[in-house]
């Protein structure tokens, strides 16, 4: 008994002593989960709290920019799919965009409604992985679920669109792959309530959850001087009380003829970016809806010879398809813009993606260059988490959504 008292009292006496707090330096990533594997956060931190933070932005070295400048019009088409893997349809509009701009055409209206819809179903799955893996990372894993479950339904509209579920390759300079299927608008209806209310399901699982608030109110808030001074667009722009959002303030496609609501935040911290996430998948899938029912009839590709292929029944079926398919693909004739530049941005899952293409009257970009809107956000994390604790890396790192193919291209 008199050997466990003592050991009692000088475990008490060592709880007393004041331990040293010194300064330590942490690598959070590339191997930490919520890094994904492909980002390093480097910190310094006095007991819990970062008081130095420097952002390694990757480990792709996919060198976008050049492998489009190696290619032609058309197939450079293939590794703007690879930018944001999420979205990747967001990434091919913009960049037809900007080539239709090169040549001075006008994609039909029918097809630039199907490029929207896609285009919003897109977002709608960007913003699910978003605010899933999210929550996920800060232990909701059943949350996680709820919204893999949903984005299956996207993926399903958007593999009856062209096909493919990720890497979709769904544009053409001109226009879409195809035209809609058979039976694609009684999916649309029936998928997009689906989502609702997985969306809805979701609100009521997590917005008012108490962990989930404590974790994320007031944790990184950004001012809008702040937001405008990164380059912020997009979510993160809009949570800071900034209502910029391409679709609106540059309108373009078809966006000027929806009807939709840009929502915006009061503190732009963590709870605010989700909460915009939020309500932009709502907005959004009433704009699919909207699209299905103003979607005129008629073609969905430009009508000319010199930028558009023609079907397969006419190549296969007819020697003047033969020819057309043969000159635009296998000949060098392809597609040729006069010798100039040109720049188009579209309102991407993450803000504003843009491109700008140089032209040299060849068969493909003499340069390109892509403004991904993922890389501001990233570049200015370092400055976000300082101040705060190490635990609260994780939900500012999930709020940006980094996405690492248009970040370290």
């Amino acid at each position: 008994m008199a050997t466990e008292e003592k050991t009692f009292v000088g475990a008490a006496e060592v709880m007393d002593v004041e331990i040293p707090i010194q300064e330590m330096f942490l690598n959070m990533g590339p191997s930490h989960p919520s890094m994904h594997g492909v980002v390093r956060t480097m910190v310094r931190i006095v007991g819990e709290r970062v008081v130095w933070a420097d952002i390694e932005i990757g480990y792709l070295h996919r060198a976008f920019e050049k492998q489009c400048e190696a290619q032609f019009w058309n197939t450079a088409i293939i590794y703007t799919d690879r930018l944001n893997y999420v979205s990747p349809i967001i990434n091919n509009v913009g960049y037809c965009m900007a080539v239709e701009k090169l040549l001075g055409i006008t994609v039909p209206e029918r097809g630039e409604y199907f490029r929207t819809l896609v285009s919003e179903v897109s977002r709608v799955a960007d913003h699910l992985t978003n605010v899933g893996a999210a929550v996920m990372e800060l232990g909701a894993f059943t949350a996680f679920l709820y919204t893999m479950k949903a984005r299956e339904w996207c993926y399903e509209i958007i593999e009856a669109a062209c096909g493919a579920r990720i890497t979709t390759n769904f544009t053409r300079v001109g226009g879409v792959m195809a035209d809609v299927p058979a039976g694609f608008e009684e999916l649309v209806r029936d998928r997009v309530k689906q989502l609702r209310g997985v969306v809805d399901e979701f609100d009521k699982l997590m917005t008012r959850n108490r962990i989930f608030i404590d974790r994320t109110r007031g944790i990184s808030p950004v001012t809008p001087e702040k937001a405008v001074a990164y380059g912020f667009t997009g979510p993160l722009l809009r949570a800071a009380g900034i209502p910029y959002d391409i679709r609106r303030t540059h309108p373009y496609s078809i966006y000027d003829q929806l009807d939709f609501v840009v929502p915006t935040g009061t503190t732009g911290d963590v709870l605010d970016r989700y909460l915009v996430r939020m309500e932009e998948m709502r907005q959004s899938l009433s704009m699919i809806l909207q699209c299905l029912k103003q979607m005129p009839p008629g073609p969905v590709n430009v009508m000319d010879k010199l930028i558009t292929r023609p079907l397969k029944t006419n190549v296969y079926g007819n020697i003047e398809g033969l020819m057309n398919q043969f000159k635009l693909v296998m000949d060098g004739h392809g597609i040729k813009p006069d010798p100039g530049e040109a720049w188009a941005s579209v309102e991407g899952g993450n803000g504003e993606l843009g491109y700008y293409l140089v032209s040299d009257g060849g068969d493909g970009p003499y340069k390109c260059r892509c403004r991904a809107p993922s890389f501001p956000l990233v570049q200015a994390m370092k400055e976000m988490i300082v101040g705060h604790m190490v635990a609260d890396v994780i939900p500012v790192f999930g709020s940006i959504n980094y996405i690492a193919g248009e970040v370290e291209r």
